[in-house]
C-alpha cells in the first residue's frame, strides 16, 4: 500500500477534523483495539487537534501532533502506524514469521502461510480473518509490518499455502518516511 508512497506526489489534501469527528474515531480506535483505550490520553491527548491527511487511492492519515498514527483504506478498519505501534507493542495481536521471511517482508511482500508455520514462526491462536494484526520476525523485539489477515489462525494452520497476512506497512516504505507536519 506505501511501497512507492510520496507525499507530495499522494498527500491530495489536508484538514482539521471537527470535534464531533475526532470523538467518532477515537470511539472507532477504542472498539477495534480495545487495549489501547488507557493509553488513548497519552496518543491522542482530548484538546489536541487531529489532521486527516487524505489520500489517492482512498488512503486516510491520521496526524496527531505532527506525527501520522494511524491509517486506513477506504471504510477499512484503522491501522496504527509502526511508530506507534513500537511504542505500544501490544495493542495488536502479533504473527511472527520466520528468519527467511524477513527481507521479503520488508521489501513489501505479502506474508504466504509457511512462513507463518514453519520452525521459527509463531501464530498467535484465535485471531480471526480481516483482523489487523503486527507482523513479528523471529529474534527481533520490535514489528516490521502492520498486516491484516487473509485467513484466520485457524485456516492457516489448516491449509498451509496462500497469502496468511497481506503486509500493509512496514519499515522503511513511504508512510514510515512520511513527515505529518506542517
Amino acid at each position: 500500500m506505501f511501497r512507492k508512497f510520496e507525499e507530495k506526489e499522494n498527500v491530495s489534501s489536508t484538514s482539521q477534523l471537527k470535534s464531533s469527528v475526532q470523538r467518532q474515531i477515537r470511539a472507532d480506535i477504542i472498539k477495534q483495539m480495545p487495549l489501547i483505550e488507557e493509553y488513548m490520553p497519552d496518543i491522542w491527548p482530548k484538546k489536541e487537534n487531529a489532521k486527516m491527511l487524505k489520500c489517492h487511492d482512498h488512503i486516510e492519515i491520521l496526524s496527531i501532533q505532527d506525527n501520522c498514527v494511524f491509517f486506513k483504506h477506504r471504510n477499512g478498519p484503522w491501522h496504527p502506524a509502526l511508530r506507534l505501534l513500537h511504542k505500544y507493542p501490544f495493542i495488536l495481536p502479533k504473527q511472527q514469521v520466520d528468519r527467511g521471511a524477513i527481507k521479503f517482508v520488508l521489501s513489501g511482500a505479502n506474508i504466504m502461510c509457511p512462513g507463518l508455520t514453519s520452525p521459527g514462526a509463531k501464530l498467535t491462536p484465535e485471531v480471526q480473518a480481516e483482523s489487523v494484526v503486527a507482523v513479528m520476525a523471529e529474534g527481533k523485539e520490535h514489528a516490521l509490518a502492520v498486516g491484516l489477515m487473509k485467513m484466520s489462525t485457524e485456516d492457516i494452520i489448516k491449509i498451509n499455502k496462500n497469502v496468511g497476512v497481506e503486509n500493509i506497512h512496514y519499515l522503511n516504505d513511504g508512510l514510515w518516511h512520511l513527515k505529518c507536519g506542517g
